[in-house]
């Protein structure tokens, strides 16, 4: 089952089981009517209906549908950070962090072009359509340099948190751009992506 969203962005957490599947069925309904008919015209009703429960049920978790593309963010996030925790186990602790940042870049792009729902709400600096909060961003950031930090040896300090956000906010920057050229990512503008991220951690971490 996919992980539930932290209890914060929730009215109220699942306690039994039996609630967290229905919480998932919600999430899962919201993510594939955001890729169907977006933002906009995505009710609580039709998410109820599609994922097969009452509407108290979507209600009894969020307050409105921005709470629910809220947690869906938030789910994206725990995700993707699983994700790149299995990844980083993966290359073991004999890789450096061009691996690592590469692992990164690869997982933020297989969520993009297979997660539903993603493309519009990603880790939550979307919504509303078109705007860019920074928060998310900052969020992915921080999380993410504790991560890399321990796998490459490095202390996490002041100087290489500022790396890994402006890092962070320059791949989501190129990335959205490569999506936009092309519907499954312009592989040359993800090239480019990866050169420059590399380029400018250099100055960090060689």
């Amino acid at each position: 089952m996919k992980p539930v969203p932290h209890a914060t962005s929730l009215r109220r957490a699942p306690v039994q089981r039996r609630s967290a599947e229905r919480l998932t069925r919600i999430l899962d309904a919201c993510a594939d009517l955001l890729d169907e008919i977006g933002y906009d015209a995505l009710s609580t009703r039709a998410v109820a209906q599609r994922a097969g429960v009452p509407i108290g049920s979507v209600y009894r978790f969020f307050g409105n549908k921005r709470a629910m593309a809220d947690a869906l963010a938030q789910r994206n996030f725990d995700i993707f950070t699983d994700r790149v925790s299995r990844r980083l186990r993966e290359t073991g602790e004999g890789a450096g962090w061009r691996e690592a940042v590469d692992a990164v870049l690869d997982e933020f792009l297989a969520m993009k072009r297979t997660a539903p729902g993603f493309t519009l709400v990603d880790f939550g600096n979307q919504i509303p359509v078109g705007t860019r909060d920074a928060e998310p961003n900052t969020r992915v950031a921080e999380g993410l340099t504790d991560l890399l930090s321990a796998h490459i040896d490095r202390a996490p300090d002041e100087d290489l948190r500022r790396a890994f956000l402006i890092a962070v906010e320059t791949a989501d920057t190129l990335v959205q751009l490569a999506f936009r050229l092309t519907p499954s990512g312009d592989e040359q503008v993800i090239a480019e992506t990866r050169e420059l991220l590399r380029a400018y951690l250099s100055r960090s971490l060689d």
